[in-house]
């Protein structure tokens, strides 16, 4: 089966207090997207697709050299939005779609192998990676069905219950997709939310609804799915960075 991947690199990144493109701020003398695109081609995909917008030419070409499709999101509209800009570029591709963030550099090569083993092994429409959190605060929760991979929803923390909040189970936002049913599904979501935003989750509403699997898979390792959004977190990466280069 062959494989795509989506990297998620629009964003402005208001908390890191700088007018740079988040995805271009460095960990260790490395922009934070050169992390994710070096994970990216070691999983030898057919294709990737770099969805850019804040400041477009500017991460295009600090990602020249990787040779990989841009898609320019503009406006902004939400990550259901930007993933919706990879479609003509991946009109023709029939496999699965990854998708990745350009601010979550910590994410392993090994794990995401697994991560699309355990999709192709399960038969379902998608696969969320997942991580368990000591404290899961801010990030939306895993609901399961009881003693098994499948996953009865995904509720954002604003959204959840007393139960709910106690899960420790965590949306990672790396997510693996059948190609064709991503886009079906991308074309039936709608911004009737606050946000008034394309939301990407609300794909998995409509596989729910229509009695379409989605697994979870978990990695051992909560540090890989860490995103950087301030740059308190951005000091933490190149911390995790360094041990990993020293391992």
């Amino acid at each position: 089966m062959a494989l795509a991947i989506i990297i998620m690199a629009a964003g402005k990144g208001t908390r890191m207090q700088s007018e740079l493109p988040k995805v271009l701020h460095q960990a260790n003398g490395h922009p934070l997207i050169d992390y994710v695109l070096d994970t990216a081609i070691a999983l030898d995909p057919a294709k990737i697709v770099l969805i850019v917008g804040h400041q477009a030419e500017l991460v295009k070409e600090a990602t020249a050299r990787y040779g990989v499709t841009a898609a320019l999101q503009e406006p902004q509209l939400g990550t259901g939005h930007a993933v919706m800009q990879a479609e003509a570029h991946l009109s023709d591709f029939d496999g699965e779609v990854l998708i990745l963030s350009g601010d979550a550099p910590l994410v392993n090569p090994e794990t995401l192998h697994e991560l699309i083993a355990f999709h192709r092994s399960r038969n379902g429409a998608a696969t969320v990676l997942t991580a368990e959190l000591d404290d899961p605060t801010g990030y939306g929760r895993i609901i399961r069905q009881q003693n098994s991979d499948g996953v009865l929803k995904i509720v954002e923390q604003k959204d959840a219950s007393k139960e709910e909040l106690a899960v420790r189970e965590i949306n990672s936002g790396v997510y693996v997709f059948n190609a064709k049913l991503l886009f079906d599904a991308l074309g039936r979501i709608n911004t009737n939310n606050a946000q008034k935003e394309y939301y990407l989750t609300d794909v998995f509403g409509i596989c729910f609804q229509s009695g379409k699997r989605v697994n979870a898979f978990k990695t051992a390792n909560p540090h890989e799915i860490l995103g950087i959004n301030t740059p308190e977190q951005l000091m933490d990466a190149e911390q995790l960075l360094m041990n990993i280069n020293e391992a």
